[in-house]
């Protein structure tokens, strides 16, 4: 057995509802056994009530649910049109306590920059740094959130496909493990667009952080800190 949540948006305020679920795993690393597991989820979460949900990774299903994976979910810079992935973006933008931020993961796969050796041997991440933009490390989705929402905002195209879905879950996500989840950012993107003020909290980074800080502030699972934040 194992447990995973289901992320949905809350409708009439600003934030995310995250509902463990209890199915059983498949073990092993192939994508046939994932999606296994994900159907087994998926199966679980309809006795408790939900409809429509849409696994969001590169295992899923549904073509929609891959191309919204921070590994393809891509950037693109409005200055010089370069592209990169929400994954690289993010781990580019570590900054820790003998190194980084290490900028050239920026224009690495989303896997190699993931993998990086740097990121594990460089000490406690004490913040992030996105284009000469500081961030900190708390709340602690705030910047993984940020970069993933503007990414959503540039692909209307994905974007347009959301609704409908009652929630979204991500096979990939251990809470025991991982701080940071796509299918997270997904569902507080969709309850600040259900609340219309989508426009007014993506103006800037503390325009978000203000719209959002009520909801991480009462954010359930544990999110402690963790070196790396997956």
């Amino acid at each position: 057995m194992a447990v995973r949540p289901i992320f949905s948006p809350l409708i009439d305020s600003i934030g995310v509802s995250e509902q463990p679920i209890d199915f059983h795993w498949h073990s092993g690393f192939a994508k046939s056994q994932k999606q296994k597991s994900i159907f087994s989820m998926h199966e679980a979460a309809r006795a408790l009530g939900f409809a429509n949900l849409l696994e969001i990774s590169s295992k899923s299903e549904n073509k929609i649910g891959v191309k919204l994976s921070a590994f393809n979910l891509m950037i693109t810079t409005k200055k010089y049109h370069k592209q990169f992935s929400v994954e690289s973006a993010f781990q580019s933008s570590k900054v820790f306590e003998s190194g980084g931020p290490y900028t050239d993961l920026l224009h690495k796969d989303s896997l190699s920059a993931k993998k990086d050796i740097r990121l594990k041997e460089s000490g406690n991440l004490v913040r992030f740094r996105f284009f000469n933009r500081d961030f900190p490390t708390t709340p602690r989705t705030y910047f993984y959130d940020w970069v993933y929402i503007n990414a959503l905002l540039q692909n209307q195209e994905l974007e347009c496909e959301l609704s409908g879905f009652d929630g979204f879950t991500d096979i990939e996500f251990n809470p025991q493990k991982s701080i940071n989840c796509q299918a997270h950012a997904i569902a507080l993107y969709q309850s600040l667009k259900s609340c219309n003020l989508l426009k007014e909290a993506m103006t800037s980074p503390e325009s978000f952080l203000e719209y959002t800080s009520e909801h991480y502030a009462k954010q359930s699972r544990n999110i402690g800190v963790q070196q790396s934040m997956v």
